[in-house]
């Protein structure tokens, strides 16, 4: 069973946010009740994900894959073909740790590999049909974002796809602030955060997660070589793009 997060209840100093054994212990519940309608966008992902596997050796790789939970939504979408092989990169063992345990089926059956990696030192991906990059990219140092997307660009095959999940920034400093504010109040009133505990959270991300603009996300997924890109899901200053090589 998932346990709770309290983690921003009984800390006394705020350190800045890692994917630690105490956040991976809580994480599938952290992210359910932290990304708004986090259930049917892993649903919309995987159905969209079937349209651009084929129906042999397809090949899918989440690049920060934490506790494997997209995977298994894929794994066990009644579309997915028995022949697609899947590779998880994550740079926390601990998350890792978790999604060998969810995934253990599929991978005694050889269909995952998951690899510890820092996606701003990611060895070279195999050539793949999918890319998934859930809240991720923006954990990444801004610096090393394009090279990364270059690499991603590159790997796919003629016709494969990239799905990037954010968070974003507004273009309008005072929606921005709207935005922001209304996500707090999501998660107070739907998620049962306390005020303390999202400020806290938020000044323990302060230094490590740096969104961007849609626009400035778009620019990146152009000057990396992507032509076909679309926003599919959006709620206010949470954002999924769709990149097809």
């Amino acid at each position: 069973m998932t346990q709770q997060d309290r983690i921003f209840q009984q800390i006394n100093q705020v350190e800045d946010f890692t994917f630690d054994e105490r956040v991976a212990s809580v994480f599938d519940n952290m992210v359910a009740r932290s990304v708004p309608f986090y259930s049917e966008i892993q649903r919309l992902q995987s159905d969209l994900i079937m349209a651009f596997l084929p129906e042999q050796d397809g090949v899918v790789c989440d690049l920060g894959c934490s506790t494997g939970t997209t995977l298994e939504h894929i794994i066990n979408h009644p579309q997915c073909p028995k022949t697609a092989k899947f590779v998880g990169y994550d740079n926390s063992e601990a998350m890792l740790d978790k999604a060998r345990a969810k995934l253990s089926t599929a991978l005694a059956e050889e269909r995952v590999s998951l690899l510890t990696a820092d996606l701003s030192d990611l060895p070279a991906l195999p050539a793949c049909n999918v890319v998934i990059l859930n809240w991720t990219l923006q954990f990444v140092r801004p610096i090393d974002r394009e090279h990364l997307l270059k690499n991603i660009h590159t790997a796919l095959k003629p016709g494969g796809v990239l799905l990037l999940s954010e968070k974003i920034l507004s273009n309008d400093a005072g929606l921005n602030r709207l935005y922001i504010d209304h996500y707090l109040q999501f998660k107070k009133s739907q998620s049962g955060y306390t005020d303390a505990e999202n400020q806290r959270k938020r000044e323990a991300l302060e230094n490590v997660l740096i969104p961007y603009r849609l626009d400035e996300n778009y620019l990146l997924l152009e000057r990396a070589g992507f032509k076909r890109i679309d926003t599919y899901f959006r709620w206010l200053n949470f954002a999924c793009l769709i990149a097809v090589k």
